[in-house]
């Protein structure tokens, strides 16, 4: 039985969103920006959507580790995140890497990043009874107020946000079995062959990256973690195990915290994302542009904070049978002009598509400008790049890949700096 300060419980926690990933997948677009600082959507960062979950659900005590190439992030947090108001013990605390254990140590995994923070979170008041650990990289709308509910019916010291993956497709992720009360009897970090769940031969239960612990407890787990030599100091390889070793966790469904609209239907899809590679941040974007998207970023009940700069609107200019600005089934931001035709495509802010362009289901991020009578198909093109007039990318898979970096599956990613070597 929940107290009956239950309805307080956001109030009661702290969450750390872990936002220092190199996210080396995603190859060029991490050569200047950490992961969680990544572009997406048409306007906002990958980081956006774990802060929103936290404002929206009412947790307003956040802290963000940060450590590889964090400049931008710091910077659009501090620009876009600044709304929440100290004199009501409400913040986002910027937490760089401290270097604290020796001068020459970095984080050296998830579970040491927030140790070396231990002394700053422990001064926060009033105490926090619940510590939620988040990654900051991935894409979802989740209620985090539910989870805590969750976490302290099921009596647990650790609770594990989980969802069901292809069986295939679960090597990538930490893997647990569970009981009928969905206490966690086994977990393992990325197996090369994942168990199956009981009556799921194709499917396997994956955490999500998504922890709550009742703080004395995680204090006391990671001052005990940091002194064990063998370890690696991560939640997944290290904390979780030994807590689930001790039965101390517990996983909690997706579906029982998942937001979805009010006008959306029961069989909406639990959305997850972790667009980790070229291909999957292409899909998602592009998915976006569809008419019933997966994922919905017109929920006002749920909004996806940002930083935006104060832009003019879209503009499609010029109405000649050859010379149309015109966009079909895409998504085009704020500050951009189009002459070209756009379909199936997802355009950030103050992108130029010249006369007589053809951008066909490719993701432009901000100040793109595409010149007169280029063609782009497929692709994913860089801040800032300046596709030359008549440049064609993404009709010769062999020139793509001679040029700039083509996926197995055919997204081509473009920066300024492959561009340059190209036109040089």
């Amino acid at each position: 039985m929940i107290d009956k300060r239950t309805f307080r419980l956001p109030g009661r926690a702290v969450a750390l969103v872990l936002a220092g990933g190199r996210g080396s997948r995603l190859y060029e677009l991490t050569d200047w920006r950490a992961k969680p600082a990544v572009y997406f959507g048409g306007e906002y960062r990958i980081v956006d959507f774990a802060l929103s979950n936290c404002v929206n659900s009412g947790i307003r005590r956040i802290g963000v580790v940060t450590q590889y190439k964090s400049h931008s992030l710091l910077r659009h947090l501090q620009r876009g995140w600044s709304f929440l108001r100290a004199e009501i013990n409400e913040f986002v605390d910027l937490l760089p890497a401290q270097q604290r254990v020796d001068e020459e140590s970095w984080y050296r995994g998830t579970a040491d990043a927030v140790y070396q923070n231990l002394d700053i979170v422990e001064t926060y008041l009033p105490t926090p009874e619940y510590v939620v650990i988040l990654a900051g990289d991935h894409i979802y709308r989740m209620n985090y107020a539910a989870m805590l509910v969750d976490h302290v019916e099921g009596g647990a010291e650790c609770t594990i946000a989980c969802i069901e993956v292809p069986r295939k497709d679960a090597t990538g992720f930490g893997v647990m079995a569970i009981d009928d009360q969905w206490k966690i009897t086994d977990f393992v970090e990325k197996p090369a062959d994942p168990p199956p769940m009981p009556g799921k031969p194709d499917a396997s239960l994956c955490s999500m990256g998504i922890y709550i612990f009742n703080a004395k407890y995680l204090y006391s787990e990671l001052r005990r973690d940091i002194e064990d030599p063998e370890s690696s100091h991560d939640f997944g390889k290290d904390i979780i195990p030994h807590a689930v070793k001790n039965g101390r966790a517990k996983a909690h469904p997706f579906h029982l915290s998942c937001v979805h609209a009010p006008e959306e239907g029961p069989g909406k899809e639990h959305y997850w994302r972790d667009v980790g590679t070229i291909d999957a941040y292409w899909e998602a974007n592009i998915d976006l542009t569809a008419t019933d998207p997966a994922l919905n970023l017109y929920d006002r009940a749920w909004p996806i904070w940002t930083y935006q700069q104060q832009l003019p609107p879209a503009k499609f200019v010029h109405n000649q049978a050859d010379r149309r600005g015109i966009a079909i089934e895409s998504v085009v931001s704020d500050g951009c002009i189009i002459s070209g035709e756009i379909n199936r495509s997802l355009l950030f802010s103050s992108c130029r598509a010249h006369s007589h362009t053809r951008i066909d289901w490719s993701v432009l991020l901000p100040e793109v400008e595409v010149g007169r009578g280029a063609r782009l198909s497929r692709c994913i093109i860089d801040y800032g790049v300046k596709i030359p007039p008549g440049f064609v990318i993404g009709e010769d898979p062999e020139a793509d890949a001679r040029r700039f970096r083509r996926t197995s599956n055919g997204i081509t990613l473009v920066t300024q700096k492959m561009m340059d070597q190209v036109v040089s």
